[in-house]
């Protein structure tokens, strides 16, 4: 079973900043971030729409330059905010990437960003068009998520021709795990609390975890 960081795993540093991803890196083969474009163009690491939960700073990502972002200091720390470029230098080459992507119309450079590292890469998002653009612009594989139907969102992730799903973990019972699996699909899921959810989802045959601490899943 693989056993990806959420964000880096914010038990152990700020989410989705380099200190969360190299920290992750250590413990973990596999780490989730998420992907937005802010105002100058760059593709950063940032979950949220605003800066306003994790810095003393206010406003939208989309509407702050780089060059601004990079003075932004996150969750009290002394962590900045990182383009998904600085992630990918961070990493080891063994160290797989799940990339969250956040908004549409960011495939092209993502692509690029992509094309030349030795990392796995996996690309997912809530929203089917943003990797039905994916797929028409790089040849990087792609994982639905989702949070409800699971009958709809299997059609979904079949017709974007997925080859991982990323459903919401209380959806999951051994029956539809199995389900997935003979549909052609991984299935790894997110966010798992704690120790006794990741031991029980591993008794179903989920494939992957999403957590937050390391040591759930030790």
């Amino acid at each position: 079973m693989r056993v990806i960081g959420h964000r880096g795993c914010p038990a152990i540093a700020p989410e989705n900043t380099l200190a969360a991803f190299t920290a992750a890196a250590d413990r973990l083969d596999w780490v989730e971030l998420d992907v937005r474009r802010c105002a100058s163009g760059e593709l950063v690491v940032f979950h949220d729409e605003t800066l306003d939960r994790l810095s003393d700073e206010t406003g939208p990502v989309a509407e702050t330059p780089l060059s601004d972002l990079r003075t932004v200091r996150i969750d009290g720390t002394d962590e900045a905010i990182p383009t998904l470029a600085d992630v990918f230098e961070a990493l080891p080459d063994r160290v797989a990437v799940n990339v969250e992507l956040k908004e549409r119309g960011l495939a092209l450079d993502l692509g690029s960003i992509v094309a030349d590292v030795p990392n796995e890469v996996l690309v997912s998002s809530f929203d089917g068009d943003a990797l039905r653009d994916v797929c028409e612009a790089t040849d990087l594989p792609v994982a639905f998520l989702f949070a409800t139907d699971w009958e709809d969102s299997l059609d979904i992730a079949a017709d974007l021709g997925c080859r991982t799903i990323h459903p919401y973990y209380e959806l999951l019972t051994a029956d539809r795990i199995a389900e997935a699996h003979d549909a052609g699909f991984e299935v790894n899921t997110w966010t798992v609390p704690d120790r006794e959810a990741v031991t029980e989802l591993r008794e179903r045959g989920v494939d992957g975890v999403v957590i937050d601490d390391p040591a759930f899943a030790e």
